[in-house]
């Protein structure tokens, strides 16, 4: 199939409407019309819960839930066994700070994150470290968008690191980060390794086993499919350990007046009702990008990156962030302009039917660092053409008309 996928409608329903030009991919993909019909067919012909009845609805729901699983585990090389459903890419961050962070870190202890990260890769080793006594260090960004690994390196240096977690690719500046180097370095000083994968798995090849990560994260949403469910790629014998993040229904093997015991891995993460067409609907979208070829999206997808890198840098005023180089960066081009605050940019490019993103993009430590209090920014998916980066720029000269000198 062709890697550019037909923009009238046929596999993305939302951009049949006239006028769209859809560039906000890292947010929220568009959702692709194989996951919607196997979140169909879920409803309209296997609805029952899983794993509790032995009646052909229910195992058929069941094979759905736990095929999406393994699918999932096998795509990226993880193990199945280790592959938790979770809400979002934030509660599965949240899932590893509550359980094995409050189960692992105290006083003395330190937990590094980077000056790039999301705030879902961020805010919950803050609150961790405020209430286990440990301390929080960072990992600045350099002026060309990359990590400085040198600082990395002179905290691991210290002794006293037990967690490094790192983003994979940064929703702002497109860096496509080191993590296998980061990974390998972070175990050598005896540190676990946390990698938020939500902007990579939909954009380049992701090899889990390979990373070699203890906790691997993304979200359903930005690749092609449903909102409601995420995963937590978690080395088994480390989940193993690790208590329940949530308690109730489903994730026992026995209760009783005297204590429970909990059911194994990964169901003991997965309380309560489960998400079944989510599952699904992941499931696609899984097949979907596997049967596109990662290499060939990320061909696609850079080309249209270096693209836009070229054809904004010669807006007037206007300052890209993040390498230089298409090559080192994920999908996405964020910039500010010298004439208009971002969102200004973004609701006057939206006239013409141009959707980006405006705002801190829920990393407020890398805007300090940047010196800005927002950026506008502009995110390619399959669907997405050089066209497209054309009438963004197009409707970039309407804001320098309205607002330039």
């Amino acid at each position: 199939m062709s890697v550019v996928a037909d923009t009238t409608g046929a596999d993305f329903p939302t951009l049949s409407r006239e006028g769209v030009v859809y560039l906000d991919s890292a947010a929220t993909s568009q959702t692709h019309r194989s996951v919607i019909a196997a979140m169909d067919d879920y409803y309209e012909h296997h609805r029952a819960s899983v794993h509790r009845g032995v009646y052909p609805l229910a195992v058929e729901a069941t094979d759905l839930y736990e095929g999406a699983r393994d699918r999932a585990a096998h795509w990226l090389g993880a193990h199945a066994r280790g592959t938790v459903f979770t809400k979002n890419a934030s509660e599965a961050v949240n899932l590893v700070s509550y359980s094995w962070g409050h189960a692992n870190l105290g006083p003395g202890d330190t937990v590094v994150v980077t000056e790039m990260e999301h705030h879902s890769n961020f805010v919950p080793w803050q609150v961790l470290c405020e209430r286990t006594g440990a301390r929080l260090a960072h990992v600045p960004v350099d002026d060309e968008g990359h990590l400085r690994l040198d600082v990395l390196d002179e905290l691991l240096a210290t002794g006293t690191v037990k967690l490094v977690a790192v983003v994979h690719v940064s929703n702002v500046l497109g860096t496509i980060n080191p993590v296998q180097d980061i990974t390998a370095r972070a175990h050598a000083a005896g540190a676990v390794v946390l990698v938020d994968g939500a902007q990579a798995v939909p954009q380049i090849p992701v090899d889990v086993a390979a990373i070699d990560a203890d906790f691997y994260v993304w979200t359903a949403h930005k690749a092609y499919g449903p909102t409601g469910i995420g995963i937590l790629h978690g080395r088994p014998e480390i989940l193993e350990a690790m208590p329940p993040f949530i308690s109730g229904g489903h994730m026992i093997a026995s209760v009783s007046l005297d204590g429970s015991r909990w059911a194994d891995i990964p169901t003991k993460f997965e309380a309560g009702t489960s998400p079944i067409a989510e599952a699904a609907g992941l499931g696609a979208a899984v097949d979907y990008l596997q049967g596109m070829g990662m290499d060939a999206l990320r061909a696609h997808e850079q080309d249209l990156t270096g693209y836009a890198l070229e054809r904004l840098r010669g807006v007037p005023g206007l300052t890209v962030n993040g390498p230089a180089d298409a090559a080192d960066r994920g999908a996405l081009v964020s910039f500010t302009l010298d004439c208009a605050h971002p969102h200004d940019v973004a609701e006057i490019v939206a006239r013409r039917g141009v959707c980006v993103r405006a705002g801190h993009h829920c990393a407020q430590p890398l805007m300090q660092r940047l010196g800005v209090a927002a950026t506008t920014r502009a995110s390619f998916g399959v669907h997405n053409t050089r066209e497209d980066v054309d009438a963004l720029v197009d409707a970039l000269g309407d804001v320098i008309t309205l607002f330039g000198d």
